[in-house]
């Protein structure tokens, strides 16, 4: 699919009450064709509202990402916390199913002080147990483990490729966070084609044709990611990122998470789609 630009939620311009199929229409109307849609406190339980999601934004052509909790730890010694972050993706990944969406981006864990391998080996066994349920529950859905943006969470590029390449999945590369877990790297032509070269690398060439991205500007400093900035407050080379994905012919979905939301999902698109 060609590249789609994403607002991260609805829109700040949606009228009120607001609600995900408002902010649907309302993004449509601006000219926005994907949204990922923030169950990031919990996830929704009406089978009947996924329905209506569905259906409007298949009429409206629009493409469908979900961010799931944020209260996941894939990692956690703590049993009870470990089947409640297992549950919650679960849940994420079923609902997503009967929505539409095409794939759903997961904070996996935190280290938690251990070698990264064995957390590695605890996400992996996790990942086993969330995915038992794929064939029945969600199996056109991609669980999209995320890059994230401190040096204590589990999530460097990776890590997450190379689970995704086990799971036969695809992650959620985020390069902004990627720049702020490195303090300021990650923000070049030749950062962004090394990232994009091994993602080919584990997961191959096609895999480049239906991502799954998030971009932004962040504010950070030596523990990490602080929070998203507008992408004109951000030291963020944007331009450049978007230079990147049209010359390698990039195609999925980027979402824009800038606090702006709208502003500066359309000021990508726009740049994206001019001829310089």
């Amino acid at each position: 699919m060609p590249l789609r630009f994403a607002v991260a939620g609805c829109p700040h311009s949606t009228p009120s009450p607001g609600g995900t199929i408002k902010g649907l229409k309302r993004a449509a109307e601006l000219g926005i064709n994907a949204m990922e849609i923030e169950w990031v406190q919990s996830v929704p339980k009406s089978p009947e509202r996924m329905e209506e999601i569905r259906s409007t934004a298949k009429d409206l052509d629009i493409t469908l990402t979900v961010h799931a909790p944020y209260y996941v730890n894939l990692n956690s010694p703590d049993p009870v916390k470990l089947a409640a972050s297992i549950g919650r993706v679960v849940a994420a990944l079923s609902m997503s199913q009967l929505a539409g969406v095409r794939s759903v981006c997961v904070h996996p864990a935190f280290y938690l002080g251990m070698d990264p391998k064995i957390a590695y080996d605890n996400v992996c066994r996790a990942t086993e147990k969330i995915l038992k349920g794929k064939a029945k529950l969600f199996p056109d859905v991609n669980l999209a483990y995320e890059t994230m943006g401190k040096p204590t969470q589990f999530g460097t590029l990776e890590e997450v490729l190379k689970l995704s390449k086990e799971f036969d999945l695809y992650p959620t590369v985020d390069p902004a966070h990627m720049h702020a877990r490195t303090n300021g790297k990650i923000n070049t032509t030749k950062e962004w084609n090394e990232m994009f070269d091994l993602y080919e690398k584990y997961l191959g060439k096609k895999s480049l044709k239906y991502v799954h991205m998030h971009f932004s500007g962040i504010a950070y400093g030596p523990k990490g990611e602080k929070y998203h900035v507008p992408l004109e407050e951000s030291d963020a080379r944007w331009e450049d990122f978007l230079a990147v994905l049209k010359k390698r012919s990039i195609e999925g979905t980027v979402v824009c998470e800038s606090p702006l939301l709208e502003a500066d999902t359309l000021k990508m698109q726009k740049k994206y789609l001019s001829k310089t």
